[in-house]
């Protein structure tokens, strides 16, 4: 039998700027748009556990500890942040929801006691959602 998967929403606001420092303004306004200006998004962030059912809880993760975790180490970190400014692995990467995704991985999956992390999905836009599964083999 499969196991089952738990998601659980998380919501920040953060801004972001795309720039490439090694590009002229006028290539980085063609590539980048209106997007080479500062601006912001209010974000959702998924998180999607899966494993095995605990026969005494029956949970697969406990919500609450899931709820610490993700919160002191993403959602605090990124609430009305500049992305690229104030969270230093970003210094030398884009703000994009990719790499937002692979930064929050990495802070989430080595963390969590229960459960496996399954599934991390940042909302941007009410049109445009990445989905990270994770760095594979």
């Amino acid at each position: 039998m499969a196991n089952p998967i738990i998601t659980k929403k998380y919501r920040f606001c953060a801004s972001h700027k795309y720039v490439n420092q090694a590009w002229t303004e006028e290539e980085n306004r063609e590539v980048f748009g209106k997007d080479y200006r500062n601006h912001g998004h209010n974000y959702i962030l998924e998180v999607s556990i899966t494993g095995p059912i605990d026969p005494g809880s029956g949970w697969l993760v406990d919500l609450k500890q899931l709820n610490v975790l993700v919160k002191t180490h993403v959602v605090n970190v990124l609430d009305h942040s500049q992305i690229e400014q104030d969270v230093e692995w970003f210094k030398d990467k884009q703000p994009s929801s990719e790499n937002i995704l692979i930064w929050a991985w990495n802070e989430i999956f080595p963390r969590l006691d229960k459960g496996t992390l399954h599934r991390l999905r940042l909302v941007e836009t009410h049109s445009i959602h990445t989905d990270y599964y994770g760095p594979g083999e």
